[in-house]
């Protein structure tokens, strides 16, 4: 089992940033990719960004790429997701999440065996 626990949510203007945190506990070493997706109210989940554990390759949905960046640190079992010029469609609940079959990019929700409890970004205009 991998327990997730996300942090780093709330709320900030149009134009700032926000980074969030995945700290993961367990057995970690069974784990080849964490990712971030997020839900916003009436929405279907969707992935953001995901990061490979092994060799930190890294894929981003294209609404994001450019703005953020998901980062890792392994002695620390630590998923970062760095989120710059936020804007009001950013809005929703983040989910980390943490997979084991290693398919590249794993970009689908069934992917991922293990999600952390979620963390509610709001950006304001």
């Amino acid at each position: 089992q991998v327990q997730l626990v996300d942090s780093g949510g709330g709320l900030v203007q149009a134009g700032g940033s926000l980074r969030l945190s995945c700290a993961a506990s367990g057995r970690t070493f069974s784990v080849n990719d964490m990712a971030w997706f997020r839900q916003a109210p009436g929405v279907e989940r969707e992935f953001v960004a995901v990061i490979k554990r092994n060799t930190a390759w890294t894929y981003y949905a294209d609404s994001v790429k450019g703005r953020f960046t998901i980062s890792r640190d392994n002695a620390k079992n630590t998923v970062f997701l760095q989120m710059n010029s936020l804007s009001p469609e950013d809005t929703a609940v983040y989910y980390c999440a943490a997979g084991l079959n290693g398919r590249w990019p794993p970009r689908m929700s069934q992917d991922y065996n293990y999600w952390g409890q979620g963390t509610q970004v709001t950006v304001s205009s």
